[in-house]
Parts: C-alpha cells; structure tokens; sequence
C-alpha cells in the first residue's frame, strides 16, 4: 500500500495511481484528525470521495503517530493525551475516539488502536504495552460494533456492494522484539476475533534482523485464512521474503521518502540519482522497467532535474519507486497463482 498520509501520495495525482494500478492506499488518521479534521471529511461524503479516489483506503489508528509525533503526551488506561505537533493544542486519542475518527472518515479498514512499543525496550515496558494494547483491542472492538452503522453514506455504499458491512476492523499485535510475548498478543488478538491481523511496533528503529525474527514467528500464529499485514516494512527485496512467509499486506514509506532524496530502486540495484556520473548517462533509469518515467526520460535529464531542485524531480522518482514496488508485488501475485513463489 502506498502511504497516502494526508489523503496524498507526495507529488502523485490519483490518476496517475490508476494507471500505476495501485489497488489501496492507506491514510492516517492523526494527521487527518488534526487537519482537514474528520467532521469536515465526513461532511464531503468521506476520504475517497473527498480525494476523488474510487478503491479502497486503510487507515491506521493514529497510535504510532501520537507517540511518535508528540513530545508531550499522558499516557493512562483511558487512552492517551498529547498535543499537536501543528499548534500545540490538547488532544485525546482512546479505543473509542480513535475507532470514531476512523468510522467517520469512512476507510474500507480501519485498524484497533495500539500502543507502539519504542525500540530497544525492557521486558517489563513491552509487557506493559503489549497488555495494554491487548485491553485497548477488545474495546476497539465493542465501539466499532456498536458504532459501526452510524455513518448514513457509509450504509449507503454498504448496500451498494451488497455487503453486511463495508468497513473492516483489524487487529494488532504487538510485544516489541520478545517472542514469547508476540506469542502471546497474537493468541489473545486471535481470540478477541477479527476479520484481519497486523503486526505492528515494527520498523522503530530496531535491527533489521530482529525484525525479519519477529515476522517469521508471528506471522505463522496468525489465521492463514484472514489477511495477515506487517506495518510499516520494507525494503525490494524484504516484501518478497515477507510475502514468502505469509504475509499478505504491507506498507511502507520508503520509496516515496526514498523518492524525494534521489535514491531509486531498481532491476539492477538502487540508484543514487545525485551522482555526478549520471550527468551525461542517456540510458534509461532501468531497462527492465515499464513505467511512465523508464519509457520516456534519460538518467541524465532525471540527475538534471534533481540538481535543479525542480519538483517534477521528486514526482517522477515518486512514481518510479511506486512502479517498481508494485511491479514486484504483482510479480509475486503471479508466482503464487502460478505455484513457481
């Protein structure tokens, strides 16, 4: 999934994603909370509609965002106080109210609130936290039951699919990089009941080896016969491997952060498009790549454009990295239909 943070992947119309073929994108709810604000988003019949975007959205809870973001925040059963990193203002983030804003905004998923565990951490705070967040699903989950109807365009779109209920709550484990607790999170998350699952806590900073560990004993944990999605990973050729686990869904920032530094992903390896060699290159950026920037423009006229510091060198890199992540994906699609992952 591309990450669309404020209803936007940086510098990529929707139209483009179209083409692209891009089946979801996720959004997030803290900073859609916090600006447009989700009255105004409900009021224009819901995220999609508002950024004129026809396929479905995630949204994640605004968990990690809240402690991530905010240098001051209480953190309490009840949920979690903090202020904006925009103005300073106060705010509140529950089960309850973070499920709300989630409803309100109208994605296709929508994800239980967690508490995202820092890296490194003891075993006494992952324990906590993983406790914690265990308590905080179970009450996403009574709230969106009971909540979950209560969106009238929502019920209309509902009917339209032919649908019981167009929106979807996911579970999350957590347990920061312990096993056993991961273990643990993940059999209580399971019988709390959810329709998909996600491990979440990842990519904070920790070795990319403990979290390759973390996915590779989770993942066979979780329902093989629900989605099974890791937040917030990962490199080319990490997805690949991650799909070769199990796992069904992933998101991840870098190729668009990646995107606007220079750095490019490709067939042949990553690409530091800064570089002074590229200056007189008329090669594609990648040979075997199909896409928009690949078919028309040099290396050269892409290290021109990036020492110009013009913008159209972040949107095309943008849309070269997108490409090639989801020319990956769609390559593993095919292998596992084909028998041959």
């Amino acid at each position: 999934m591309p990450v669309g943070t404020m209803a936007s992947v940086k510098g990529v119309p929707q139209s483009l994603l179209d083409e692209l073929g891009v089946q979801i994108l996720l959004n997030n709810t803290y900073h859609l909370y916090l600006r447009p604000g989700v009255e105004t988003v409900r009021s224009l019949g819901g995220v999609q509609k508002f950024m004129g975007w026809h396929k479905p959205i995630l949204t994640d809870s605004g968990g990690f965002q809240v402690f991530s973001l905010s240098d001051l925040n209480k953190l309490s059963e009840d949920g979690v106080q903090f202020r904006s990193h925009l103005d300073g203002s106060l705010h509140f983030f529950s089960p309850e109210t973070s499920l709300a804003a989630e409803i309100g905004l109208g994605a296709d998923i929508v994800m239980a609130f967690d508490e995202c565990t820092e890296f490194p951490a003891t075993r006494e705070r992952a324990r906590a936290s993983m406790e914690m967040t265990a308590r905080w699903a179970r009450r996403s989950k009574d709230y969106f039951e009971a909540h979950k109807h209560e969106v009238p365009w929502f019920e209309e779109k509902t009917r339209e699919l032919g649908r019981e209920q167009s929106q979807a709550l996911f579970g999350i484990v957590q347990g920061g990089m312990y096993t056993d607790l991961r273990r643990e999170s993940a059999e209580r998350t399971v019988e709390i009941g959810f329709p998909g699952y996600a491990l979440g806590g990842l990519s904070v900073g920790e070795p990319r080896a403990e979290t390759w560990d973390v996915v590779s004993n989770t993942i066979p944990l979780l329902p093989a016969d629900k989605p099974r999605y890791v937040m917030g990973v990962g490199t080319p050729e990490e997805i690949v491997e991650y799909v070769r686990q199990g796992v069904d869904m992933m998101d991840c920032v870098l190729p668009t952060r990646a995107a606007r530094h220079g750095l490019l992903f490709t067939s042949e390896g990553k690409i530091n498009i800064k570089n002074a060699r590229f200056a007189r290159d008329e090669a594609p950026l990648d040979p075997n790549c199909h896409c928009p920037v690949c078919t028309r423009y040099s290396r050269a006229y892409l290290r021109h454009l990036y020492a110009s510091q013009e913008l159209l060198a972040q949107v095309l890199n943008t849309v070269h990295n997108l490409s090639h992540y989801l020319d990956i994906m769609q390559a593993a699609r095919r292998s596992i239909f084909a028998g041959t992952l």
